[in-house]
């Protein structure tokens, strides 16, 4: 006589596992460790994080999300975003290895970003600012469409409110994908910039790591005040494609932050902990 008796049930598969979106979802969320881009050091990601997002090691300041540079930035829930409901469309049914369109459908489900740019008002310790945050996990905060359309507006809006504007430049440039439509924003960012400071409002620039391309070109350097993280890159082609163009070796740490500096390209680096209280203290002797 038998104790025990199989009931007979269908076996359901299990659902199809994208292996290689299961190892990068791992790596980005899961992994204790992270490499430090700039003394190679392998760090304990949690430290990395409490530290602000900065190496314990070298000081070398790792870019950051948006939602983390508004909550170091900006009083508690005072940031409100504006022109949230601006989307790109791919003009030129432009492909490389994919349409334009897939990878912008892709990279928005990714990131729950529309394009990558934020753009609010919110308070430093108190005085009302306008600003705009690129988002480098977008496409590699390429200036597109939408970017330079977000950033005039943010400048418009400032000359109308007679407010300071700040924009967080992380940025490899111009979005490819959109050809001479990307192109056309450098001028059309650079004249709502001339108009706000004939005004005489305060427009001021952060370059973090990295600020290259059109956007160095145009509305990176054009602040009354330029301001840059620790070691940030920052330059218009990157050191490799000017040696091959230039044929010669390049300085010690040319195009960091440092660099610029003492070239007096930036008015100022701010470490990432000090930068609040910093960009108060200059509003308040500029406005």
């Amino acid at each position: 006589m038998s104790f025990f008796k199989r009931k007979e049930k269908e076996i359901k598969p299990h659902k199809e596992i994208d292996i290689q979106k299961e190892i990068k979802r791992a790596e980005k969320e899961e992994s204790l460790w992270i490499k430090c881009s700039s003394c190679q050091e392998l760090l304990y990601r949690k430290e990395v994080e409490r530290n602000q997002h900065v190496c314990p090691k070298c000081f070398y300041h790792f870019p950051i999300s948006v939602d983390n540079r508004i909550s170091l930035t900006f009083d508690r829930d005072t940031f409100t975003e504006l022109f949230s409901n601006i989307a790109p469309i791919d003009f030129l049914r432009f492909k490389d290895t994919k349409y334009y369109k897939a990878r912008l459908e892709e990279t928005q489900e990714s990131t729950k970003k529309t394009d990558a740019i934020v753009c609010g008002k919110g308070k430093i310790n108190g005085l009302d600012v306008l600003a705009a945050i690129f988002d480098f996990s977008f496409m590699g905060g390429s200036l597109g469409s939408v970017v330079g359309e977000k950033i005039t507006r943010i400048l418009e809006e400032g000359a109308s409110q007679r407010l300071p504007v700040i924009v967080f430049c992380s940025s490899g440039g111009a979005r490819m994908q959109e050809g001479i439509m990307s192109l056309m924003q450098m001028s059309k960012v650079s004249g709502a910039i001339y108009r706000l400071k004939s005004i005489g409002i305060p427009y001021i620039t952060v370059l973090t790591d990295p600020t290259l391309g059109g956007v160095t070109a145009s509305m990176g350097m054009l602040g009354d005040i330029i301001i840059a993280e620790p070691k940030a890159m920052i330059g218009f082609a990157g050191p490799r494609v000017i040696m091959e163009t230039i044929k010669e070796e390049l300085p010690h740490g040319f195009q960091r932050a440092e660099y610029l500096l003492e070239h007096g390209m930036v008015d100022m680096i701010i470490p990432r902990k000090e930068l609040k209280r910093r960009l108060h203290k200059v509003l308040s002797l500029i406005t």
